[in-house]
């Protein structure tokens, strides 16, 4: 039987790492049954190809390969696809390792969606992962998703797809042999999915500084080298708007991404050297609209190498490693930047190329809000990034219907804010009126200013809600005021006069008839914040479309408890139900009163006993 997966692992002296990275395909879910191990020494002298012998010989479905050290993981892996007989392809760094399940779910999400390549979740190790994905997608797209940012090859393929279009890895590289590979096959794919919701692959950092990304390479070659992988893009792709979103990888990547730590390493001849080879790509392929996509550390990079402007760039990658950056200057409503040469007396770079107005945007926290009477007390912390955290006001915005009250907040110098939204004063010192009210707050610096919803940045639920309550709004009255999030996203959103019943919807108490057919009734609710003095609380028999008002006695406690019983005689026969109705200033509502909140209590009164022998009467008169 065909394996449906075969998984090639590349070793070359790797021997304290294979364990673990074999230990996690043996644990796989997916069963040894459905797997194929390719593993393919790469003229090994630390002893690795030993390892894989002894682990290979009681394993029916492990293949190993010994070959001569062939300068980097192209040819290994073009050897394991020549070998394979899986439906899919999934290649393994022999110093990275998959979760249990993951060839199972990708395998799975593959099958089901007809799906030519799948990504999995990659969790790094020491190391930052390329692509944090957040969400499983049976289809995504090369051009609205960040898929296209890691071209590694740690993914499942269909190998059908490989061998249809004579895909194989470059060999004799140390540095990106997968991009040719990757790039054509995800071009070529016809859909291709993500598994989001499982860490499927872990990504090694190795402490001894030895993983392949970290070695010193030629790069004038790699300039060359990549300039094939763009010409590749533009080949597959037409000019527009979907190559310069590749392309735009492409310059942070394999252009743009060495004019840091190694071209500072250079001397003033390899570094022309580099910035020559550079120049001939952007020159090729810079748009426009990359340009205005790109950072203004790399665009910056992009209008120094295209116009030989070295010294300059030198100075701007050295203010970008050197961590010596001041938040941005602000001009009006623009913000810039503060790289070196900025707006200096030549003149020689363009504003264009430092303005990150675009990229301004509100980091917010909302961290604790809180009832005191009738203020609403919110804490929290928000600032513009790239911007002085000094050069700040924070305010919150309550909308509704076309109306906009802004509220000021005290703001701390550490960055956090606190703010009192007083009901009574809201609408520019007036009560607020009735109606659910969006919240989102403001930031500004100077001329320039960002608003977000209030929420939490993850959109994660808040552990505690404050409870509704009734709150004093001086002339205009007591109402009901509650706090809401959106079930979407969690954004923050005000409840005035209850217009949605979050407050009060229930209350407990009993229902009963004596013998002499008298009815008692008590009821307990607690609404936070209710005025002993002016609110008014009455027990309801209800009864179909009956509704008998029974003279009622009220306790209210200060912490918002109410207590009411009633004792009425002289109820006409039927089942009747208890509600508690509770009024105060404009706001009323009929409250259920039941043993449980899903049951309401409920007393049956009788018809007197000569109506019950009539009635008797009337039924065996009508039977004859």
């Amino acid at each position: 039987m065909h394996p449906v997966v075969t998984v090639i692992v590349p070793v070359h002296n790797t021997l304290r790492y294979l364990e673990r990275c074999f230990g996690s395909v043996d644990a796989q879910t997916i069963g040894q049954h459905e797997i194929e191990v390719i593993a393919v020494d790469d003229g090994s002298s630390d002893g690795s190809g030993d390892w894989l012998d002894a682990w290979a010989r009681d394993r029916d479905n492990v293949q190993v390969i010994h070959q001569e050290p062939s300068g980097g993981a192209g040819k290994p892996c073009n050897v394991g696809i020549e070998r394979a007989r899986g439906t899919y392809l999934f290649f393994l760094d022999s110093d990275d390792y998959l979760g249990t399940d993951a060839l199972r779910r990708l395998v799975k999400l593959a099958d089901q969606e007809e799906s030519d390549v799948v990504y999995g979740r990659i969790v790094g190790i020491d190391r930052d992962a390329p692509v944090d994905f957040r969400t499983t997608s049976a289809e995504v797209s090369l051009y609205d998703s960040p898929v296209y940012w890691t071209l590694a090859a740690y993914k499942l393929w269909r190998r059908s797809l490989i061998e249809e279009h004579g895909l194989r890895f470059v060999e004799h590289r140390l540095l990106g042999e997968d991009v040719p590979f990757a790039v054509p096959a995800l071009l070529h794919a016809r859909k291709i999915s993500v598994v989001a919701d499982h860490d499927c692959y872990y990504l090694e950092g190795r402490g001894d500084g030895t993983n392949a990304s970290r070695q010193d390479v030629d790069w004038v070659d790699q300039l060359v080298y990549a300039g094939g992988v763009l010409r590749t893009v533009g080949e597959l792709v037409p000019a527009g708007r979907e190559r310069d979103k590749l392309m735009e990888r492409h310059f942070h990547g394999e252009i743009l991404g060495m004019f840091a730590e190694p071209y500072l390493a250079r001397d003033g001849t390899g570094r022309k050297e580099m910035a020559a080879a550079a120049r001939v790509l952007l020159d090729e392929w810079t748009t426009d609209r990359i340009m205005e996509a790109l950072p203004p550390r790399l665009r910056l990079r992009v209008h120094c190498l295209r116009n030989g402007l070295l010294d300059e760039l030198t100075e701007i990658i050295r203010a970008d490693t050197g961590n010596t950056l001041s938040p941005a200057q602000l001009d009006g409503e623009r913000a810039y930047a503060a790289y070196p040469y900025f707006r200096d007396e030549e003149g020689a770079i363009p504003d264009s190329c430092y303005d990150i107005t675009s990229r301004v945007r509100l980091v917010q926290r909302l961290d604790s809000y809180a009832w005191d009477g009738p203020v609403l007390r919110l804490a929290g912390s928000a600032r513009l990034s790239e911007v002085d955290p000094a050069d700040r006001e924070v305010e919150v915005l309550l909308r509704r219907q076309g109306f906009t009250h802004r509220l000021p907040a005290e703001v701390a110098d550490d960055g956090t804010y606190t703010l009192s939204l007083d009901i009574g004063r809201a609408a520019d010192g007036a009560p607020l009126p009735e109606g659910v009210w969006t919240m989102r707050v403001v930031v500004t610096s100077g001329d320039l200013s960002r608003e977000a919803w209030l929420a939490r940045p993850d959109g994660s639920a808040y552990d505690v809600s404050p409870e509704p309550r009734i709150v004093d709004r001086g002339e205009a009255g007591p109402t009901a005021a509650a706090v809401f999030h959106s079930a979407a996203h969690q954004h923050l959103n005000l409840d005035i006069g209850d217009t949605r019943e979050l407050l009060a919807t229930s209350a407990r108490g009993t229902l009963a008839r004596s013998r002499f057919g008298r009815i008692q009734a008590t009821a307990r609710v607690t609404v936070p914040g209710w005025p002993p003095g002016t609110g008014e609380a009455r027990l309801l028999l209800v009864s179909g479309g009956q509704t008998l008002t029974a003279p009622t006695t009220v306790e209210v406690g200060g912490d918002g408890l109410i207590s009411a019983r009633a004792t009425t005689d002289g109820v006409a026969p039927g089942t009747w139900g208890l509600q508690l109705r509770l009024v105060t200033g404009v706001f009323s509502r009929d409250v259920p009163v039941g043993e449980s909140p899903s049951e309401q209590v409920r007393v049956t009164v009788p018809l007197p006993l000569v109506r019950q022998v009539r009635r008797k009467v009337a039924r065996v008169l009508r039977g004859r």
